[in-house]
């Protein structure tokens, strides 16, 4: 299976970009679901269609679904929001109050990530197009399996044990008080599958030639920063980006007074987006006179975006991390896009390296052989972080 992951700050046209990729793949013979995973759904304006939890066929090879966290609670999780449930009414909530509080933050990313996995593995698609949360969301979505990890292995593996074992002695107890009981082993093994699962679809998106990501962006300032950010965290968890698609450009065609400013300013950003994402492809597409909403607008989009190409190729191959040996010292080289040095904190707790660049950090589990020894100088050179790895002296 291919899958292509569409990102970028929120209003810029990335669900439109989806739908149309959809549309030429599913012209190409491919079986192609477009899955939107942003709790604010626009898949079903963007086809002009009624889509739900489930996919529908929008046309011949093509599917639309939009991920529903109630439904996949209950049907991937129902023991754990039973309980979560039962201590929320115990706490004076109604049924229905109950039942919805019972999806905690960050669900929705947590179910993406499972539905992805499953359709995956089922094999029932040649591609799967997924229109992801703003970019915030979507690179918090891009770290889970790596953070939920790092908590599993610490805290909740240990306390998983310790609940087990002390629920017999302390139930009797515990109830009369609580209102409610403590959780059961069912409860309990509930995450930790959850993670398992997550942990295996980690190995499929930071496979290049499986997994890329799409950013789409417009000719504007801020837009333009926050996708030279985005880049720059994805290749921190590791996952690659193969095309950059530059939306809704004002036509040469336009010749209004009113519009000259924007048009002047649009040529100024349009360079930019070719020079800070150079050496990733760039895609122009203009802005249309009408809405991309129904089959006929996502045509034409599809004609401007890909043509006779085939939008399942990988468009550009990103290494984001490699390791290299240098006589008795090594080197760790990550691709850190547009980042400053002084932006870059590091440190090293036993075989992890934590990296942390503004508020995203990544727990880097180090090669064995690169666990042993001590970083010794760090510097940023043609968007590679490289770190420098040696023996400690000895005293």
């Amino acid at each position: 299976m291919r899958i292509i992951l569409m990102t970028g700050k929120g209003g810029v046209g990335k669900t439109s970009v989806a739908a149309a990729t959809g549309l030429r793949c599913a012209e190409l013979g491919y079986r192609t679901l477009v899955l939107s995973t942003d709790p604010a759904h626009s898949l079903a304006d963007s086809f002009d269609l009624e889509l739900s939890h489930a996919p529908r066929l929008v046309k011949p090879n093509l599917w639309g679904a939009e991920l529903d966290a109630l439904v996949e609670l209950a049907d991937n999780w129902g023991s754990v929001q039973r309980y979560i449930t039962q201590v929320l009414q115990a706490r004076g909530l109604e049924g229905v109050q109950a039942e919805e509080l019972a999806i905690l933050p960050g669900m929705d990313e947590i179910f993406g990530l499972v539905r992805m996995k499953r359709h995956y593995d089922e094999g029932e698609y040649d591609v799967l197009i997924v229109d992801s949360a703003p970019t915030g969301t979507a690179l918090r979505l891009l770290s889970l399996p790596e953070v939920g990890g790092w908590y599993m292995r610490r805290f909740y593996k240990p306390l998983q044990g310790i609940s087990v074992a002390l629920r017999p002695l302390v139930e009797p107890l515990f109830k009369p008080i609580a209102g409610f009981s403590l959780p059961d082993k069912e409860v309990m093994d509930a995450p930790y599958e959850f993670y398992q699962q997550i942990e295996a679809l980690e190995k499929v998106l930071t496979d290049n030639t499986i997994t890329s990501v799409r950013l789409v962006t417009n000719p504007e300032k801020m837009v333009i920063k926050e996708s030279l950010r985005a880049h720059a965290y994805l290749s921190l968890y590791n996952v690659a980006t193969d095309l950059v698609v530059a939306n809704r450009i004002i036509p040469d065609t336009v010749t209004d007074p009113f519009f000259q400013r924007w048009k002047e300013n649009q040529q100024q950003y349009k360079q930019e987006i070719h020079d800070n994402f150079s050496p990733l492809p760039v895609k122009e597409v203009p802005l249309y006179s009408e809405e991309m909403c129904g089959l006929a607008a996502l045509e034409r989009l599809k004609e401007t975006l890909y043509g006779d190409e085939d939008p399942s190729q990988v468009y550009y191959k990103e290494t984001t991390v490699r390791v290299v040996q240098d006589a008795n010292t090594y080197r760790l080289e990550l691709y850190l896009p547009g980042t400053p040095k002084d932006q870059v904190k590091l440190s090293k707790t036993g075989d992890e390296l934590n990296i942390t660049i503004g508020n995203h950090r990544r727990n880097l589990v180090l090669p064995q052989a690169l666990a042993a020894l001590q970083p010794a100088g760090a510097k940023m050179e043609n968007d590679y972080l490289t770190i420098r790895f040696a023996e400690m002296a000895r005293v």
